[in-house]
């Protein structure tokens, strides 16, 4: 099998896994204990504060963990409405963000909080005058907070974070970004870009499931959403995933390593290698989203003529592992809300297939996938019809 799916998550390091299992087996102690085992627990939490904060340029005092990237958002989304009042505070987004970040929009709208989504362009980044003025209303409309993604979890395009930190500031707004598939794959940094908060989850770059982390800039103000025996400094309480905050430790330190070394060169080459072959080999497919500001390893590929479902159905069956967009949207036949907002037309919306690649994937794979896709499409429009003829459902082949 070749995995080419690593937006949905990403395979453990073996270095992770090793660091782990102590902490199942000898060191499984409850931290917040007394005596000397439990402190060598203690003392591994704190190793592996002091690698996720070295990953963003944090402090370690600044980490927090949680039991997920979406709990991490939830964290501070939740805070913050609490913070500027629900009910009269405005939350300023972009319309492409992850369903851990729409969602609780959802539930801050239902209390009353103003919600603005802001649109994106073609090449899926967001629409910085309509963000500016957007942050400009909610200033003038008494206050509140804004939340961007750092990159995109179906096509891999980085935003402009930067510009969109700074313009919430000079409007007096907390900023918040979900970070979570862009930590450990491209430099990202809290000193440079002063984000007040910023969501990590440790299974998107090599780390264990069932762990993430929030970073809390010091001096902001900020109150638990969980709340109990008073674990991470009062601000999430319940006693700590050891193994997994020891794993997302280590797989912190394997990734700082690596954008320090060469920024996943050999992970962007494959990408690119790939897409090229497919262009040249495969009629009507093209690469949606901004093809130079992107994760290093996502491809995000329509084939003009193919139902994705069907692509997916017989890659699978070939041995390659891909989606069709977000993992959220596996089994939901409609084009995905960040491909709408691209102002992608619908036939080619369902056409769109994402591949992830990582470390872990060799040279060989490249030509395997690209293989196995060339006669998958193949497949499809000799039964559907050549590409100009749109695609129509096939439910089985």
């Amino acid at each position: 099998m070749i995995y080419l799916d690593s937006n949905a998550t990403t395979r453990p390091h073996p270095e992770v896994v090793a660091a782990i299992l102590p902490f199942l087996s000898e060191f499984w102690h409850n931290p917040s204990s007394g005596y000397r085992a439990a402190k060598r627990v203690r003392a591994a939490i704190d190793e592996a504060r002091g690698r996720v904060a070295a990953l963003i340029g944090a402090e370690p005092s600044e980490i927090v963990f949680s039991g997920c990237g979406t709990e991490a958002n939830n964290m501070a989304l939740r805070w913050l409405a609490r913070w500027m009042g629900a009910d009269t505070g405005h939350f300023i987004t972009s319309a492409i963000e992850h369903s851990a970040v729409l969602r609780p929009a959802e539930a801050l709208e239902a209390d009353g909080c103003g919600v603005e989504r802001c649109g994106v362009d073609a090449a899926g980044r967001l629409d910085l005058d309509a963000f500016r003025s957007a942050c400009g209303a909610a200033r003038d409309a008494g206050g509140g907070f804004a939340s961007v993604m750092w990159a995109n979890n179906e096509t891999g395009v980085l935003q402009p974070i930067a510009e969109a930190c700074e313009a919430a500031k000079e409007c007096g707004l907390a900023f918040h970004t979900d970070a979570i598939q862009a930590v450990g794959k491209v430099p990202v940094n809290v000193r440079e870009t002063p984000v007040d908060f910023l969501s990590v989850s440790a299974h998107k770059f090599h780390g264990p499931k069932g762990v993430g982390a929030l970073y809390v800039r010091g001096g902001t103000r900020f109150e638990p959403m969980i709340r109990g025996g008073g674990q991470e400094a009062g601000r999430r309480s319940g006693t700590e995933n050891v193994p997994g905050i020891v794993g997302m430790g280590m797989a912190a330190e394997l990734m700082r390593r690596q954008l320090e070394a060469d920024g996943h060169a050999a992970v962007r080459a494959m990408r690119d290698e790939f897409e090229e072959a497919l262009l040249a080999r495969i009629e009507g497919t093209r690469v949606n989203g901004d093809r130079d500001r992107r994760l290093p390893g996502t491809s995000h590929i329509s084939v003009e003529g193919c139902e994705a479902a069907g692509l997916l159905i017989l890659l699978d069956e070939a041995g390659i592992q891909c989606s069709a967009g977000s993992a959220c949207m596996t089994g939901k036949q409609r084009p995905s809300h960040v491909q709408i907002a691209m102002g992608i037309p619908p036939d080619r919306a369902k056409s769109s297939l994402r591949f992830g690649f990582s470390t872990f994937n060799r040279p060989g794979d490249v030509g395997a996938a690209v293989e196995a896709l060339d006669k998958a499409v193949k497949k499809l429009r000799s039964v559907q019809g050549p590409p100009g003829m749109g695609p129509v459902e096939v439910r089985t082949l």
